[in-house]
């Protein structure tokens, strides 16, 4: 495993967060037969994988299309890490890493929840669309290895949520909230690397 490859796998494992999943996961299922929630975990992991698969290929070309370019992207997107890893290390739930009020109270009368709020803002949120963007845009960061990337990590989040009740019974809530601020720590002094590449690449 050479070292870029590990660099994006810590990127992609800290933005997605598995573990700290398997929590919500089980409060948004906790109702439903063991089969369900696993038909709910495969489909919406699936889901996760068609959007940000597309949003991989895609998203450069639309950034280009709007004639941004990735100087401003990189402290864009920085900001909006930066901001997600301060609700990582304080365990705060908003809308950046996790559903709203809201979402959640309209969540809690589907039957299916696998899009949305599974899919989508939970695994494929802003932060996850956000790192892909900075990656890709990455001359010498192959599309190929990313996509190896994404897809491992994606599997290890269906892994979370297939074992999710064990997760919760080993490590808690409390765990969960320890792994978060952990990574959440990596996670800002990522954002400020690329909010500085940004400033320094836009020759401010």
């Amino acid at each position: 495993m050479n070292g870029e490859f590990l660099n994006l796998l810590v990127m992609f494992l800290v933005v997605v967060d598995p573990i700290s999943l398997a929590p919500l996961f089980i409060a948004l299922t906790h109702e439903l037969p063991a089969e369900q929630r696993r038909h709910i975990a495969l489909k919406g992991v699936a889901v996760a994988t068609a959007v940000l698969v597309g949003f991989l290929f895609t998203g450069p070309h639309l950034l280009e299309a709007l004639g941004v370019g990735m100087p401003a992207f990189r402290i864009a997107g920085g900001i909006l890490l930066f901001l997600l890893a301060i609700d990582m290390i304080f365990a705060r739930q908003s809308g950046l890493r996790s559903t709203t009020p809201r979402e959640r109270a309209e969540a809690a009368h589907r039957l299916d929840i696998s899009v949305f709020p599974l899919a989508i803002p939970l695994i494929a949120g802003p932060g996850t669309l956000t790192t892909l963007l900075l990656v890709s845009g990455e001359r010498h960061t192959p599309t190929l290895e990313i996509l190896a990337v994404l897809l491992l990590v994606l599997v290890l989040t269906l892994a979370s949520l297939l074992t999710a009740q064990g997760i919760v019974r080993l490590i808690g809530e409390t765990g969960s909230n320890v792994v978060s601020r952990v990574l959440g720590i990596i996670l800002a002094a990522l954002a400020v690397q690329y909010v500085l590449d940004g400033i320094r690449e836009s020759g401010i």
